[in-house]
């Protein structure tokens, strides 16, 4: 079945910076447009950054344009999500999986930015 194990998060300060890693099974992960979401504690979960199957197409949330960054690597079935210039609105679990499709979500991996 479609799964997505996300890891890579922490605690960081202001400023600072994590890479998280999204490994996705039960598909073929080259043919898939991905994206990163996030849900803050008391919020909806938001789109922050896609990625299109051959990675050369990346759009952004306007909140994290210019920080962030996303990519993949179709023959490790991986995507990643670099994060820079960290804020404390930042804070939330993310989450990875196939933009244009009904997947469950995984366990996502917890993003704290605080000092």
């Amino acid at each position: 079945q479609v799964q997505f194990v996300e890891s890579g998060g922490g605690l960081v300060q202001p400023g600072g910076s994590l890479r998280l890693s999204c490994v996705a099974s039960g598909f073929t992960f080259s043919a898939y447009v991905m994206s990163w979401y996030r849900q803050a504690p008391g919020k909806e979960r938001e789109s922050v950054a896609t990625i299109s199957n051959t990675g050369g197409i990346r759009t952004y949330a306007d909140s994290v344009q210019g920080r962030f960054t996303i990519s993949r690597d179709n023959a490790k079935n991986t995507a990643y999500l670099q994060m820079n210039s960290l804020k404390p609105e930042d804070t939330a679990v993310y989450y990875c999986k196939r933009r244009y499709n009904q997947d469950s979500w995984g366990q996502g991996t917890q993003v704290s930015v605080s000092s």
